[in-house]
C-alpha cells in the first residue's frame, strides 16, 4: 500500500506547473532562494509573479491568443531556469526545483536537465511551425 501511494505521489508529473506554484508561493520562494543568486525579497516577489506569468503565457499558447508572445516568454523562462540550474550545480548546490510539485522533488539533476531540454526542443518546434505558417 505504501509503495502504491508513493507511485501516485511521483507519477505522473503535474502538467500545471504554474498552478502548483500559485498554490504554495512560500514554498516556491524557498525554491527560488535555494539557487542563492537573488536576495530573499526578490525571490518572494518572483514567487508571487512568475507562476501567474507562466499560467497566462501557457493559456496564450493553448488558445492561440498572443501565441508568439506567450511562447517567447515561456521559452525565455525555461532558458533562464536551465542557466540557473547549471550555475547552481557548478557551485555544488544540490537543488530540487519543485517545478512540478511533489512529483519532481525526487528527480536528479540529469532528469531535470533532460526534461528542460525537451521543453526547449518543443518550443523550437512550435516556433518553426509559426514561421512556416507565416511564410505560406
Amino acid at each position: 500500500m505504501a509503495e502504491e501511494e508513493q507511485m501516485n505521489e511521483t507519477f505522473p508529473p503535474d502538467p500545471h506547473a504554474g498552478v502548483v506554484k500559485v498554490l504554495d508561493p512560500v514554498q516556491f520562494a524557498n525554491d527560488i532562494d535555494n539557487y542563492k543568486t537573488l536576495p530573499w525579497f526578490v525571490s518572494v516577489r518572483l514567487a508571487f509573479y512568475l507562476p501567474w506569468l507562466e499560467i497566462f503565457c501557457g493559456l496564450a499558447v493553448v488558445f492561440r491568443f498572443l501565441y508568439r508572445g506567450g511562447l517567447l516568454i515561456l521559452t525565455a523562462l525555461i532558458l533562464v531556469f536551465i542557466g540557473a540550474t547549471i550555475a547552481a550545480k557548478m557551485r555544488g548546490l544540490d537543488i530540487t526545483c519543485g517545478c512540478f510539485g511533489h512529483a519532481s522533488k525526487n528527480w536528479n539533476f540529469s532528469t531535470h536537465l533532460v526534461l528542460d531540454l525537451l521543453i526547449v526542443l518543443a518550443a523550437a518546434v512550435l516556433f518553426s511551425r509559426v514561421r512556416r505558417t507565416e511564410t505560406s
